[in-house]
């Protein structure tokens, strides 16, 4: 398997060149040049196989020969040996047809430990075995940093240096960050919000010297490899509730940077009988304003309860659009320029009709959020976090427009103990930190503050990464 950039103007490259770079040298990002297929009966027989049984097999036509099936395996297990719980994603049901897919168990409480403890494995492997170092930089808006930092921390051969939005992630959020000690981390506060840091990321790859200097690597979700990781959990809540194999399920995903959705798609394209995708967003909702309109129109960020949904331009609706218009580079260059102006970027037609076959939207503003905050812990007595609120609200409006119908899963992505003062001001109910995190807020922090600056974030780099020295 190779990877070919969206933008249609870098070499294409293996496995583990997708994993260690991340980011095209074009700005482009890699997706498969062709999508694996697998078929009703490999899906049918992962039901009862563990979840780090079934990522292999999903991960497997990736990953090509460049990980033997043994070694995949071996790191798979690693990677969710310490979750709370051994089924990694499991499911809660609220009724017959609606289920909540619990991706918090985590070291970090958030969906993206899901990838990112499996990164962190497959980082070690392959950067021992290519006697190589590199040094990885990432945006996040709360949840991705302290993943990345918790897989990464103390690997010899990587730094980590994660940018966030300061003053715009909860304290929970922050101190899971900014409590890491070890060397090769490296919290850096930048002025601005997290469009500013993904833009601060995305500049520091365009610069080919720096670039190769320091060997820079992503984990964002601009990464292959990390969206790759997220298709399981959509293989294993499917086999977890299928009677037939000709179910198909829906799922309702609050998203920012349309990863975690864009994985679903890929679920879909990949054999997994998927009706729609919803993709729910908070008052910052340009995803929805372009699924109704077709226009891709930045505008302010606003501050919300919800902070890993606070975004304007999400990334990884680049790869919808890549995939939507047949895979044609020189429109989707077209697309990206037009987001960067001022007036905006539109999608031809037959691109948003594709686009609309498989995903549906919803927006839920802070007061909607707040009341499903409420009403979950009423009526099914169990806390969650604003940005699952954000999914169930956008289910339950979507089901009414009768948008969805049939099985329904909604994806939580975030424990609500990371966002106390949010919960506890909706529902009345303080959520209670994991027993590993009882000492939070008594831990000494590490971080550098630093102005909304590419030139600044890149004296810090220059300052402090191993590779290239």
């Amino acid at each position: 398997m190779d990877y070919i950039s969206t933008r249609g103007d870098a070499p294409a490259v293996g496995f583990e060149e997708a994993l260690l770079t991340g980011l095209a040298p074009d700005g482009g990002l890699y997706v498969p040049r062709s999508w694996p297929s697998f078929s009703a009966e490999a899906i049918a027989a992962m039901k009862g196989q563990s979840f780090d049984e079934v990522a292999a097999q999903v991960l497997a036509p990736f990953v090509g020969d460049a990980l033997d099936m043994a070694t995949l395996r071996a790191l798979t297990k690693a990677a969710y040996a310490g979750f709370s719980d051994p089924r990694v994603a499991p499911l809660t049901g609220l009724s017959d047809d609606d289920y909540v897919m619990e991706l918090y168990h985590g070291p970090t409480l958030a969906f993206k430990d899901v990838a990112m403890q499996l990164l962190g494995q497959l980082f070690g492997h392959v950067l021992e075995k290519r006697d190589e170092r590199v040094t990885i930089i990432g945006a996040t808006s709360g949840d991705t940093g302290a993943a990345a930092i918790e897989a990464f921390r103390g690997q010899d051969r990587v730094d980590v240096f994660i940018f966030h939005p300061e003053g715009r992630v909860s304290e929970v959020q922050r101190r899971i960050m900014t409590s890491v000690q070890d060397a090769n981390v490296f919290n850096i506060a930048v002025e601005g919000d997290f469009d500013d840091c993904q833009r601060i990321v995305k500049s520091l790859f365009a610069d080919r010297p720096l670039a190769e200097k320091l060997s820079l690597s992503g984990v964002n979700s601009i990464n292959w490899v990390r969206l790759a990781v997220q298709i399981v959990y959509y293989f294993t809540t499917h086999a977890a509730l299928s009677t037939s194999k000709d179910d198909a399920f829906s799922y309702v995903v609050p998203t920012g940077n349309f990863g975690d959705v864009f994985a679903g798609y890929a679920a879909k394209r990949m054999g997994l009988p998927v009706d729609k995708l919803c993709v729910a967003v908070n008052d910052n909702d340009i995803l929805d304003r372009t699924m109704r309109t077709g226009r891709y129109e930045r505008r302010g960020v606003v501050k919300t309860t919800s902070p890993s949904m606070d975004i304007q331009v999400a990334s990884n609706f680049e790869r919808l659009v890549f995939e939507a218009s047949g895979r044609d580079s020189d429109l989707v260059k077209a697309f990206i320029n037009g987001v960067d102006s001022a007036d905006g970027a539109a999608l031809p037609a037959p691109v948003l009709d594709e686009i609309r076959k498989d995903f549906i939207s919803a927006r839920v503003d802070e007061g909607e959020a707040n009341e499903a905050m409420d009403y979950y812990w009423r009526k099914y007595n169990q806390l969650i976090d604003p940005h699952t609120a954000v999914g169930l609200a956008s289910m339950e409006k979507a089901r009414k427009q009768g948008a969805l119908k049939g099985t329904v899963v909604t994806l939580s992505t975030a424990h609500p103990a990371k966002f106390p003062e949010a919960v506890e001001a909706a529902s009345g109910q303080t959520p209670t930190l994991p027993a590993h995190f009882a000492d939070l807020y008594q831990r000494e922090e590490k971080c550098q503050k630093a102005p909304n600056s590419v030139d600044a974030i890149k004296e810090i780099l220059l300052s402090h990464a191993r590779a290239g020295s």
